[in-house]
C-alpha cells in the first residue's frame, strides 16, 4: 500500500507541475490588455519575447516574471518537501507544460524563462550566473536568441561549479528542448539574418 501511495503522489505531483506549466501567462496577459492573439504574431509562441513584439514592454516583463515564477515555484515546493528524484521530474514536467501546454493545443513558449526560474531555485548562484551570461551575451552580440541559447548551455557547467551534480542531467535534457524550440533562430543566426535587440528606447 505504501508503494502505491508513493506512486500516486509522484504521479499527482508530476501532473500538477505539468498543468501549472501549461498556464500560458503571455496569452492571458496579451488578451487582458487587448494586445492581439500571440499565436498570430511573430513566431506564434506565447513567451515573453513574442509578447515584446506587441510593443508592450510591461506585458513582456510580467510574462517573463510569471513564466520564470511557475518554474521556480514548482521546484521550491519540490525541494522543500520531496527528494531530488521527484524534484527532477517535477521540474521536467513544469518545463514541458510550458513548451507544450494542453490548454493551447500543445503550442507554448520556448522555455527559457521557465528554465532560468528552475535554475535559480536549484542553485541561486548557478541561476544568477546564468542570468548574467544571458545579459553579457545580449549586450555584446545584441541577439536575444543567442543569449538564451548560451545562457541555457552554460547551466550544467555552473551547476557543476557550485556542486549540484544531481541536476546536470536534467538541464542537459531541458537544453535539448530549448535548442529544438530555437531551431529557426539558429538558422537565422547562421545566415546572419537574426534581428537585434535594443537596450535604448527610441524616441
Amino acid at each position: 500500500m505504501a508503494l502505491f501511495d508513493n506512486l500516486t503522489i509522484f504521479i499527482l505531483l508530476t501532473l500538477g507541475s505539468y498543468l501549472l506549466g501549461s498556464i500560458s501567462f503571455g496569452l492571458i496577459i496579451s488578451r487582458t490588455l487587448n494586445l492581439g492573439d500571440l499565436r498570430s504574431i511573430g513566431s506564434g509562441n506565447t513567451g515573453a519575447t513574442n509578447v515584446l513584439r506587441t510593443g508592450n514592454k510591461k506585458a513582456a516583463f510580467f510574462t517573463l516574471l510569471l513564466d520564470a515564477g511557475k518554474g521556480a515555484l514548482v521546484v521550491y515546493l519540490g525541494t522543500s518537501f520531496f527528494d531530488s528524484f521527484t524534484v527532477n521530474f517535477m521540474a521536467l514536467a513544469v518545463f514541458i507544460g510550458h513548451l507544450f501546454p494542453v490548454w493551447q493545443k500543445f503550442k507554448g513558449g520556448k522555455g527559457v524563462a521557465t528554465l532560468f526560474g528552475i535554475a535559480l531555485v536549484i542553485s541561486f548562484s548557478a541561476g544568477l550566473l546564468t542570468c548574467l551570461t544571458w545579459l553579457l551575451v545580449a549586450v555584446v552580440f545584441r541577439k536575444s536568441s543567442l543569449s538564451a541559447l548560451l545562457g541555457a548551455l552554460f547551466i550544467p557547467l555552473w551547476l557543476w561549479v557550485f556542486n549540484e551534480p544531481g541536476f546536470i542531467v536534467l538541464f542537459s535534457l531541458l537544453n535539448v528542448f530549448v535548442f529544438i524550440k530555437h531551431k529557426e533562430n539558429i538558422k537565422r543566426l547562421i545566415d546572419g539574418t537574426e534581428t537585434n535587440i535594443s537596450f535604448v528606447r527610441r524616441s
